[in-house]
């Protein structure tokens, strides 16, 4: 029986993605996880794997095309499978269907308030895949933008309520139009053009990182906690594992750092959570992500299950998931389902930073280098190897002592390394 491929959901604000070249074509035979096509988030040029076996009977996108999430890219069955019915319905599927469809994990500002009251507000479906989202399709989620309209005073009448276009269309045209804010944003500096600069054009990952970093210092009230960490322990026990695998097994620092975080999360679950407007999400899985610097920006690769894991297999993991971030062909899995993440500047010679948390996460974790300095130790000063981490957390998942706690959590496993190996 014929079934479609679709386009995959390769990141929590993924809308669509660019389907950049098909490597199967119609006619070829297809198994399971075989690549057929290279497709292109903001983030990342991936590597379409096959979920299903059979011949490639009907490719239904051409290259070069913007497609909706979740939309069908081509159809894979018996050769001369009668497919006709199959590729009349996905041309007239809607964009995308509703679990594709992502929203920020906080709704824009709602307006002034109306003369009118404005409907009640419906309670927004949440999962561990739309914290705090409101469910609604990117037509209605543009237009809603474009009239100022605040998605959660709207009642959708779509599927599990989700919003449509009619539904922002009917509440605009059922009320008066938007008040104007209170206070006018002040104006931004003008930037400075002509012969003597140089404008450069913004890459899809450079706008998606400007997109979510923005979203997360304006809607996230952040707070920090630092410590500094002795390293002599768990260096010591890096030297002796490595001494016996071969050079391309080895143990780094942060497959160290990224399952301690993951063990000491087990123990704060507010910190492995989603802030969701009206309640916090926490999620049941530890999944820690490690943000890798790439040509043009920043990408999180997440290593799944990250506490159940042994320290080996999460080398192992994120040595592969980072290779290929760094090479531009992630797989799709490689960049979804995180749940924290680390932030690693120790390789170049930072001696401390703070983090910018990536929603709709709780935390991140800035680490800096382990370097040797001068330190107290019963009242000698000798000298010792300190790396400082800072957590950056959500102050309406947490609080300052929690984090402290998680953070002294996390500084005990680092230098009783030997729980890494439990």
């Amino acid at each position: 029986m014929a079934e479609y491929i679709v386009m995959p959901k390769l990141g929590f604000d993924m809308r669509e993605g660019v389907l950049v070249s098909w490597l199967k074509q119609v006619g070829d035979t297809i198994e399971r996880g075989d690549v057929v096509a290279e497709i292109e988030s903001d983030k990342a040029t991936l590597e379409l794997e096959s979920p299903v076996v059979g011949t490639l009977l009907r490719q239904l996108e051409d290259e070069g095309a913007v497609v909706p999430i979740g939309a069908n890219l081509a159809i894979v069955g018996e050769e001369g499978e009668d497919i006709a019915a199959m590729v009349e319905a996905s041309a007239s599927a809607a964009p995308a269907p509703a679990e594709a469809d992502v929203a920020p994990a906080e709704a824009p500002a709602a307006p002034a308030a109306d003369a009118a009251p404005a409907p009640e507000a419906v309670s927004a479906a949440v999962s561990d895949e739309f914290p705090g989202g409101v469910r609604a399709t990117p037509v209605a989620r543009r237009l809603a933008q474009e009239q100022n309209v605040d998605l959660r005073r709207i009642n959708g009448t779509g599927p599990d309520g989700r919003i449509r276009k009619k539904d922002v269309e009917a509440y605009v045209a059922a009320g008066p139009a938007p008040a104007p804010a209170v206070a006018a944003a002040p104006a931004l500096t003008p930037v400075p053009t002509g012969p003597e600069t140089t404008e450069v054009e913004l890459t899809r990952l450079r706008k998606a990182i400007a997109r979510r970093m923005t979203e997360s210092k304006t809607t996230v009230p952040h707070f920090y906690v630092t410590t500094a960490i002795d390293m002599a322990p768990a260096l010591a026990l890096r030297a002796q594992i490595n001494a016996a695998l071969p050079e391309e097994e080895k143990i780094s620092v942060n497959d160290m750092i990224v399952k301690a975080v993951a063990l000491a999360l087990r123990e704060f679950p507010n910190l492995n959570a989603s802030f969701a407007g009206d309640r916090l999400v926490r999620h049941n899985r530890i999944n820690v992500g490690s943000a890798v610097a790439v040509e043009g920006g920043l990408l999180t690769v997440v290593q799944q299950n990250t506490d159940l894991t042994p320290l080996r297999q999460v080398a192992a993991e994120n040595r592969e998931r980072i290779g290929r971030a760094r090479s531009g062909r992630m797989h799709p899995d490689d960049a979804v389902g995180g749940t924290f993440t680390v932030s690693n500047l120790g390789a170049f010679d930072v001696d401390h930073f703070i983090a910018i948390i990536n929603p709709p996460e709780a935390a991140i974790l800035a680490v800096g280098t382990a370097a040797q300095e001068p330190v107290v130790v019963d009242g000698a000063l000798t000298v010792g190897t300190r790396m400082k981490a800072t957590i950056s957390a959500d102050h309406r998942a947490t609080d300052g002592a929690e984090a402290a706690q998680f953070m002294q959590r996390f500084k005990e496993i680092m230098e009783q390394p030997v729980r890494l190996l439990l």
